[in-house]
C-alpha cells in the first residue's frame, strides 16, 4: 500500500513538471516575435520577417542580444511559414509533431500499472536552434560564403557538410560520431561544414539536400553524397574516397630511379615519405591533394621486402618517419625532415619551402607570374635570371652549367628559371632582339616584372651563354651592381602570356569530363531519392515512348500504304512540293492561330486563374512594364512572342510595375545568384529599373525563368539605325514606331526575347523555385 501510495505521488510529481515544461514550451509565441495576427497571410508574415531580419541581423546590428534576437526571429518565420507546423502551434501551442496533450499523456505515462515509461526528452529538449550544439557553430555555412570560398577551396582540399535542421531526431543521434570525426578529420587538413537547412533554405537547396540530417563530401566543385551508416570508419573511409586514385605513387628498390628521374618531365620536385604503415596515411594523401600542381608523391613502405636498397642508401632510421624532397640531383635530397609525429604544420612550412625546382622550366603563365612575381616596392624587388637554351644533347652542357651558378647563389630575391625556345618561341623572340647572334646558342637575360599586363624591364647578356668561367664571371658581376643600380635594367618590352606546355589535350579532357558524368549517372541510379531520379528517369521513359511510338506509327503507315498501282500525276506533283517545302515543315507545328497576340494585363482580379490555379503544362510570359514604357515595350514584346502564340500552354500578360513592385521584388529575392537581399532603407531601392525583365511562371511548379533586358549598345550597334530596326517590325505598326533614341534603348531591351523563347521551350533555361506563390495586392 505504501509503495502504491509512493508511486502515485511520483507520477503526480512527474504530471507536474510535464506540465510545466509544456507551459514554458508554450511561452515561445512566434506571432508575438514576428508581431502579427494569427489570421495573417503568408505574405503579411513574409513582409514582418524581412523588416525584422534586416533590423536585427548580427551583421548590421551592434547590440549584444541582436544574435539572440535574430534566432527567434528566423525561428518564428520557420514555424509560420510551414502550414503543417503552424496548424500544429495554433492548436496545441507546440510546433512539433504532437498531436495534442491527451496522446502525450498516453505516450509517456502508459502501462502504469507494471511501472511508467518516462519519455526524458520532455525536459531535455534539444531541437530548437537555441540549445543546438555550439561545437557546430564555428562551421555554419551561408550561400555566399559558399559559393566565393568554400567552391574554390575545394581544389585545394575536400570538405566534409552536414545537412541540418530544429526538429530533426537523427540528426541528435548522429551528433557524437560527426563531432568526433570533424575534430578528426579538420586536424589532417579536411574542410568541415554545417548548413543548417532552416535558415539556409536556398543553399540546402542548391546543395541537393532534401531531407535531415545528409552528410556530402565536396572536392573540385563536385558534390557527392554520403550514403552508409555514420560510423568513424565509414566517415574516413568516405573522405578518402573522394580523393583521386594517382595522387601517391607506391615507390620500391624496383621503381625509385623512374620515379625520381621524372623532375624533368614534368618539372616538379619529388617527395618521398618513408614509413612503417602498409598504407598510406590520409594526412599524406591530403598534402598530395592539396600540392599536386607543385609536387609529386611517393610513399615508401619500409617494412616490405624490396625496399632495403633504397633505405640503405639514403641512410633512413625505420622507426621514424621521414620526408625526402628531390629535385634536381637523384643522388642526394635537396631537404630533410624527420619527425615521430608527422603534424600537418609541419608538413605543409617543409613542402611550401620547396614547391619548385633549383632552376624550374617556364611552363606556363601561372608558373611564371608564381618564380617572378610583379614588385610591391623597391624593398622587395625580386628579379629572375632566365636561361634561353634548347633541348637536346647541344645544350646539355650550358644547362648544367647555369644549375651550378644558381645552386651556389640562391637568394631571396633571385629566381633561377631556363626555358626552351622552341616551345616559347612569343618569349625568346621579345628578348632577343639579335636572333641571329644567339641562333643555335644559349643565351641569358635578367628581367623584372612591372606590372600584370606583362611589361619587363630586362638586360640580356651581351654574349651567348656558354657555361665557362667567364661566363659566371660577368653575371656575377651584373647581378652585384643590381643591387645597387636598379637602372642597370635599360631596356623594356611587353611580354605575351606563356603557352601552357603541360596542359592535356582536349580529347584527354573530354574523355575525363565523360567518365564524370558516367560515373554521376551510376551512383545516382543506385543512391539517388527519387526527387533526384525523376530528370533522368523521365528522359529514359520519353526515349522509350518516342521509339516505340516511331515503331507502331511506321508498321501501320506501311500497311496501309501498300499499294499495286504506281502513283498518279498530282500525288507525284504533291510529293515534289512535300520535299520542297521540309524545310518549312518543321517550323509548322508552331503557326500562330491568330493575326494579333493577346496580352493581358495581370490584376488581382484574374490573379488566380491566371497563374495561382494555371493547368499543369501551362506556362504565363509576363511582361515587366511601366505606364512611361508601356506601348513601347508592348509593341516589340508582341514582335518577338507572336512566333510561339501557336502553342496553348503558353499564355501572354504583363504587369504594371507602378502598382506591384513590392510583388516583383519577392520573386526576384529568389533569382539572385550570391548577392545580399536589398535594403529596403537604401535611397536607391525603389529607383531600380526593372522594365523590359520577362518572368515565364509556372503556376503549377512554383518556379519561374528570368530574362533580364540587354543594356543599349550591347550588341555593338545592332541598332545602329531607326531605319534598320523599322524594317524589322510588322508593316502596320512602321509607320507609328518612334525613331528617337529614348524608343530605340527601351525597345532594344526585348532584342533576342525569341531566342530566350526557344530555350524555355526546350526547357534548358534555369529554374527558380519558391515555397509559395505571393498575393498581388
Amino acid at each position: 500500500m505504501q509503495l502504491g501510495r509512493a508511486g502515485l505521488a511520483w507520477a503526480a510529481a512527474l504530471l507536474l513538471a510535464a506540465l510545466g515544461a509544456q507551459a514554458a514550451a508554450g511561452d515561445f509565441d512566434p506571432y508575438r516575435v514576428l508581431g502579427v495576427g494569427r489570421s495573417s497571410s503568408q505574405a503579411d508574415i513574409k513582409k514582418a520577417y524581412k523588416r525584422l531580419a534586416r533590423e536585427w541581423h548580427p551583421d548590421k546590428n551592434k547590440d549584444p542580444g541582436a544574435e539572440d534576437k535574430f534566432i527567434q526571429i528566423s525561428k518564428a518565420y520557420e514555424i509560420l511559414s510551414n502550414e503543417e507546423k503552424r496548424a500544429n502551434f495554433d492548436r496545441y501551442g507546440d510546433a512539433g509533431e504532437s498531436q495534442g496533450y491527451s496522446q502525450h499523456q498516453h505516450r509517456q505515462f502508459h502501462h502504469f500499472h507494471e511501472g511508467f515509461y518516462f519519455d526524458e526528452s520532455f525536459f531535455h529538449f534539444p531541437f530548437n536552434s537555441e540549445r543546438r550544439d555550439s561545437s557546430d557553430e564555428k562551421y555554419l555555412l551561408h550561400f555566399s560564403h559558399y559559393i566565393n570560398e568554400i567552391v574554390p577551396d575545394s581544389f585545394k582540399k575536400p570538405y566534409l557538410i552536414k545537412i541540418t535542421s530544429d526538429w530533426c531526431f537523427s540528426c541528435i543521434h548522429i551528433e557524437p560520431v560527426w563531432k568526433e570525426v570533424a575534430q578528426e578529420l579538420e586536424t589532417l587538413g579536411v574542410g568541415i561544414g554545417v548548413v543548417h537547412a532552416g535558415y539556409e533554405r536556398r543553399l540546402a537547396h542548391h546543395l541537393g539536400a532534401h531531407s535531415t540530417p545528409s552528410i556530402l563530401g565536396l572536392i573540385n566543385g563536385k558534390i557527392t553524397f554520403f550514403h552508409n551508416a555514420v560510423v568513424r570508419e565509414n566517415l574516413r573511409q568516405f573522405v578518402e574516397n573522394l580523393l583521386p586514385g594517382n595522387l601517391v605513387e607506391k615507390i620500391t628498390d624496383k621503381n625509385y630511379i623512374r620515379f625520381l628521374s621524372n623532375w624533368k618531365k614534368e618539372n616538379k620536385p619529388h617527395v618521398l615519405l618513408f614509413d612503417h604503415m602498409p598504407v598510406v596515411p590520409l594526412l599524406y594523401k591530403l598534402t598530395a591533394f592539396a600540392y599536386r600542381d607543385y609536387l609529386s608523391f611517393g610513399y615508401v613502405y619500409v617494412g616490405l621486402r624490396g625496399t632495403e636498397e633504397l633505405s640503405s642508401q639514403y641512410n633512413i632510421n625505420v622507426y621514424t618517419p621521414t620526408m625526402m624532397i628531390f629535385k634536381e640531383h637523384t643522388d642526394k635530397p635537396a631537404d630533410v625532415v624527420q619527425a615521430r609525429d608527422m603534424k600537418k604544420q609541419l608538413i605543409d612550412d617543409f613542402l611550401s619551402q620547396n614547391k619548385f625546382l633549383m632552376v624550374a622550366r617556364l611552363t606556363s603563365q601561372r608558373l611564371f607570374q608564381e618564380l617572378c612575381p610583379v614588385k610591391k616596392s623597391h624593398r622587395q624587388r625580386k628579379h629572375c635570371v632566365v636561361l634561353l637554351t634548347g633541348e637536346g644533347e647541344k645544350f646539355a652542357e650550358a644547362y648544367e652549367t647555369f644549375l651550378a651558378f644558381a645552386v651556389a647563389n640562391t637568394k631571396d630575391t633571385l629566381k633561377f628559371v631556363h626555358i626552351y625556345n622552341d616551345r616559347q618561341p612569343e618569349f625568346a623572340d621579345a628578348l632577343l632582339m639579335d636572333e641571329e647572334k644567339y641562333r643555335g646558342k644559349s643565351a641569358v637575360v635578367i628581367l623584372e616584372r612591372r606590372n600584370n599586363a606583362g611589361k619587363i624591364a630586362y638586360k640580356t647578356l651581351e654574349d651567348a651563354w656558354q657555361g665557362s668561367n667567364e661566363d659566371n664571371f660577368i653575371l656575377l658581376d651584373l647581378l652585384d651592381q643590381l643591387r645597387t643600380d636598379p637602372g642597370l635594367l635599360s631596356s623594356e618590352t611587353v611580354l605575351a602570356d606563356l603557352n601552357d606546355e603541360l596542359a592535356p589535350m582536349f580529347l584527354i579532357r573530354w574523355l575525363y569530363s565523360m567518365l564524370d558524368y558516367i560515373s554521376d549517372c551510376w551512383d545516382s541510379v543506385f543512391h539517388s531519392n527519387w526527387r533526384e531520379m525523376m530528370p533522368l528517369l523521365s528522359l529514359l521513359f520519353s526515349a522509350l515512348f518516342i521509339l516505340f511510338g516511331t515503331v507502331i506509327v511506321q508498321a501501320f503507315s506501311d500497311s496501309s500504304d501498300t499499294r499495286d498501282s504506281p502513283p498518279s500525276e498530282k500525288e507525284e506533283t504533291a510529293a515534289k512540293t512535300e520535299k520542297n517545302d521540309a524545310s518549312f515543315s518543321k517550323e509548322s507545328n508552331r503557326i500562330p492561330k491568330k493575326g494579333f497576340v493577346e496580352v493581358t494585363e495581370l490584376t488581382d482580379i484574374n490573379y488566380n486563374s491566371n497563374l495561382v490555379r494555371l493547368r499543369p503544362g501551362h506556362m504565363n510570359v509576363v511582361l515587366i512594364l511601366s505606364n512611361a514604357t508601356k506601348t513601347a515595350l508592348l509593341q516589340k514584346f508582341a514582335l518577338e512572342v507572336y512566333t510561339f502564340t501557336g502553342s496553348s500552354s503558353l499564355h501572354f500578360s504583363f504587369l504594371s510595375l507602378d502598382k506591384h513592385r513590392e510583388w516583383l521584388e519577392y520573386l526576384l529575392e529568389f533569382a539572385q545568384d550570391a548577392a545580399p537581399i536589398p535594403n529596403q532603407y537604401d535611397k536607391h531601392f525603389l529607383e531600380r529599373d526593372y522594365t523590359g525583365y520577362v518572368l515565364a511562371l509556372n503556376g503549377h511548379k512554383k518556379y519561374f525563368c528570368l530574362f533580364k533586358p540587354h543594356r543599349s549598345g550591347d550588341e555593338g550597334g545592332t541598332l545602329g539605325s531607326c531605319e534598320d530596326y523599322d524594317s524589322s517590325l510588322h508593316t502596320e505598326t512602321r509607320g507609328k514606331s518612334s525613331c528617337s533614341p529614348g524608343s530605340r534603348s527601351i525597345k532594344n531591351k526585348l532584342h533576342k526575347l525569341s531566342f530566350w523563347m526557344e530555350h524555355l521551350l526546350e526547357g534548358s533555361l534555369q529554374r527558380f523555385y519558391i515555397p509559395s506563390w505571393p498575393a498581388l495586392d
